[in-house]
This record gives structure tokens, sequence and C-alpha cells, in this order.
């Protein structure tokens, strides 16, 4: 093997960790939506869970966060709860930081 076989082969390795990563950032950050939603609604523990496993779910609908905010807009609306899409995409940015801190925490620690 080459040093360049060797560098291309490192470099997919890399590619292939920093995807599997950018996913757990994701769906940590959709279940804790879906916890931070239940909150809201006054959900119990149990029905909290299911909800925050439901949001995970809605992101493999479409490529992209709009599966989500779709999902979590007409619960909004279906539960009378007031969100605006604004307000909901700045939770959303705010809870990817700290899904992005819970995960790295987890790989550092080998619970990935």
């Amino acid at each position: 093997m080459t040093t360049f076989d060797g560098r291309e082969k490192a470099a997919e390795q890399k590619y292939k960790m920093d995807q599997e990563t950018e996913f757990k950032i994701t769906a940590r950050r959709n279940k804790l939506l879906g916890l931070w939603v239940a909150k809201q609604l006054g959900w119990n523990s149990k029905k909290s869970e299911e909800y925050a496993t439901a949001v995970v779910m809605a992101d493999f609908e479409k490529p992209g966060d709009d599966d989500v905010i779709e999902k979590v807009m007409a619960d909004c609306k279906q539960y009378k709860l007031s969100m605006s899409e604004a307000a909901l995409r700045k939770q959303m940015q705010d809870l990817r930081q700290l899904a992005k801190q819970q995960v790295l925490n987890d790989k550092e620690a080998g619970k990935f």
C-alpha cells in the first residue's frame, strides 16, 4: 500500500465517523426537542419519551429539518400550544449545541 492509499483510506474513515457523529447529534437534538415540547404540554415521563421517539422518527421522512418542524408545529396546533416556527427553530438551534456536547462527551467516555 502506498502512502497515498493510506491517506485516502484514513480520509474515508474520518468522513464516515464524522457522518455517524452528525447523525447521532441530530437524533439527540430531536429527542431533546421532543422532550422539551412534551414538557411544555405537561405530559408525564412515559408519554414524553414516546413523543420524543416520534419526533426522532419524523426526521426520517424527508432530508433536512422540515419534516421535524412540520410534525412539531402540527402537534402544537393540535394540542393548542402556542409556538411560532421561528421560536421552534431557535429552540432546535439551542438544543443542537446541547446535543453536540452530550454526544461528544459520550464518545470521549466510550459510550458510543
